[in-house]
């Protein structure tokens, strides 16, 4: 019988398998290095096109930086005109307020209603005077409360009193002063305007029903 001896073949194929595992680590080795390699090198490719791409906004920002100068002082500017032309029309508003409000008083008050004080300040009005019932007093507070240039119109007092041989009702209303012309949120300010008792005529030239005969040994009035 014929022996044959395998060793040698099965050492020589493990050290055949072993070479080839090697082989295989190696080369799988070298292709992570050089995907690592191409990763690296595309990184560094997109850092230095995104570092182009800011120097080149930058520059661009420094070539259009006197532009944007000169658009924030021609806002600064347009700013400080629009601030000096609402400083107008509000003094324009305030000068012109008293007589809308004269105006206004001697269109709406009643007959047989007459005022014999006005007090306007700091954007309220006070007025006083006298009327022959209460009636004409609610008259009158409907009117102004109908008008623009009045809000909040509040009847504060009203008495009989006689006055030279007459019973007369003495009134006093508070209101809130406003200008239909100025912007939305804007309360006018009028300026104060004081017409003393017994002055005559407040507004010079009043409606003929603002200023209808009055009862005889009726006092004097600031008749609107």
């Amino acid at each position: 019988m014929i022996r044959i001896n395998l060793l040698p073949v099965r050492e020589a194929r493990r050290k055949n398998e072993a070479r080839q595992q090697l082989l295989m680590l190696g080369a799988s080795l070298i292709g992570a290095i050089l995907l690592c390699g191409a990763a690296h090198n595309l990184m560094r490719i997109h850092i230095s096109g995104s570092q182009a791409r800011l120097k080149s906004l930058e520059a661009q920002l420094a070539q259009y930086k006197p532009q944007q100068e000169q658009v924030d002082a021609f806002k600064a500017k347009k700013a400080e005109i629009e601030q000096k032309l609402q400083v107008i029309d509000r003094l324009e508003r305030s000068r012109s307020g008293p007589v809308h409000i004269l105006d206004e008083l001697a269109t709406r008050i009643p007959e047989r209603v007459w005022l014999t004080n006005l007090n306007a300040n700091n954007g309220q009005v006070e007025l006083t005077g006298m009327s022959l019932d209460n009636e004409l007093i609610a008259l009158f507070l409907t009117a102004l409360n109908d008008s623009p240039y009045f809000a909040n119109v509040e009847l504060e007092s009203s008495e009989l009193k006689t006055v030279k041989e007459l019973k007369l009702n003495t009134f006093k209303i508070r209101a809130q002063l406003e200008s239909p012309d100025a912007p939305a949120g804007e309360t006018a300010q009028a300026e104060p305007a004081k017409a003393p008792a017994g002055a005559k005529g407040a507004a010079g030239a009043a409606p003929a029903r603002a200023t209808s005969p009055k009862p005889a040994g009726a006092p004097a009035a600031a008749g609107l």
